[in-house]
């Protein structure tokens, strides 16, 4: 209470839900800065979390209701359709990728945007028709907007942005009242389409990958190293952890890209059962704050979007997690908060920042509001 007397512009915040972030950050760095002789992922990311951190604090004073006008949501949606368009003509080629726009003093990745803009996009869609979301055309129309995405960020090729893509719609479908006859259909469709992906668009290495976590132990010295050596990082952390700088598989380089794709493997050597679980119990408090947001929302916008959040986190987390320890392929995605990257840290912390600043007018809906917002009258 002395806090909000001082300073009035915290009483948005949610102290939890920003401070399990910072905490998860904290445990990157710390894994990014354990590696001796190379500071370099840790000296650069400690500037790209104070910075959207920041920028978070910033985006929390304003008033969102402003994303209640379609105009609003769709041109954003369309800025970044033409601008993951522009990628796959003069996109900076990364690891085979052309994942990111070289803007001089740092590079853009619009895939990361991209989750931001259908958050928005379908929560205002749904948040109009929740009433009638039985009804099958909304769910198709709804697919339609993600699937533009998809292709776009497929066609990259970046097919661990293009699941997420997929498992945002799905779950906002989801959360937003599916008739149980229509959900077959879904999931059919998603069949479909990942055969299409594969007879069409997926790239040697990337059906590799997926060959690979159906024969693990196939060839562990060729396609396959990189998912056993992160098998090995997580289960050698044991209960204790082997302590931080200490973490052989990836202190010795065995294990690739341990700031990235394989951050968790390394935080688990390190830190072990203990950490691995105090890790989850974070990432479990990032998605409460969000749900309870939901609950407590002004609208169903508001609620959508919250929802909207939790289901990106908890995607992320599960994917990732589950290709550090072989239970899924490898799809080169990154843990939110935690793993090294600009774009992917800046958007998250913006949804951060969008969410609190949501929480200035939290409260049961009127009538009224939910009506125009129905109608989509300001």
């Amino acid at each position: 209470m002395d806090l909000l007397k001082k300073f009035p512009w915290t009483k948005n915040f949610d102290f939890l839900l920003i401070g399990a972030p910072i905490l998860i950050a904290a445990a990157g760095l710390v894994t990014m800065n354990s590696f001796a002789g190379n500071d370099y992922f840790f000296e650069k990311q400690i500037v790209i979390v104070a910075i959207s951190a920041f920028i978070s604090l910033l985006i929390s004073l304003i008033d969102f209701r402003f994303l209640h006008r379609t105009q609003v949501v769709v041109s954003f949606y369309v800025l970044v359709i033409s601008l993951l368009a522009f990628l796959l003509i003069a996109g900076q080629v990364v690891k085979g990728a052309k994942g990111w726009l070289n803007l001089g003093f740092f590079s853009l990745q619009p895939s990361e945007f991209a989750k931001l803009a259908l958050i928005l996009l379908l929560s205002k869609y749904f948040a109009r028709r929740h009433i009638e979301i039985a009804n099958i055309k909304h769910i198709i129309i709804s697919g339609i907007y993600a699937f533009i995405l998809f292709v776009f960020v497929a066609l990259q090729p970046d097919f661990g942005s293009a699941v997420i893509i997929f498992l945002i719609w799905l779950g906002m479908v989801l959360v937003s009242g599916i008739s149980k006859k229509h959900l077959f259909l879904v999931f059919a469709i998603g069949a479909l389409s990942f055969g299409g992906l594969w007879m069409g668009v997926f790239q040697n290495y990337q059906k590799d990958r997926i060959r690979n976590f159906l024969h693990p132990l196939a060839d562990i010295r060729g396609t396959g190293y990189n998912a056993y050596q992160s098998t090995i990082a997580v289960g050698s952390g044991q209960i204790m952890g082997k302590g931080v700088g200490y973490g052989t598989q990836s202190k010795l380089q065995f294990l690739p890209e341990y700031e990235t794709d394989f951050v968790f493997a390394a935080f688990a050597e390190e830190w072990g059962f203990i950490g691995v679980i105090f890790l989850f119990f974070l990432y479990g408090v990032i998605v409460w704050r969000s749900v309870r947001i939901a609950l407590h929302a002004n609208t169903n916008f508001e609620a959508l979007f919250a929802l909207g959040f939790a289901i990106f986190v908890i995607s992320h987390f599960t994917i990732h997690v589950g290709m550090n320890i072989g239970l899924l392929p490898v799809t080169g995605i990154t843990v939110p908060f935690m793993s090294y990257g600009g774009s992917h840290i800046l958007v998250e912390f913006i949804m951060l920042g969008i969410l609190m600043g949501m929480r200035r007018y939290e409260r049961p809906a009127h009538k009224h509001e939910i009506y125009n917002e129905m109608l989509d009258i300001q």
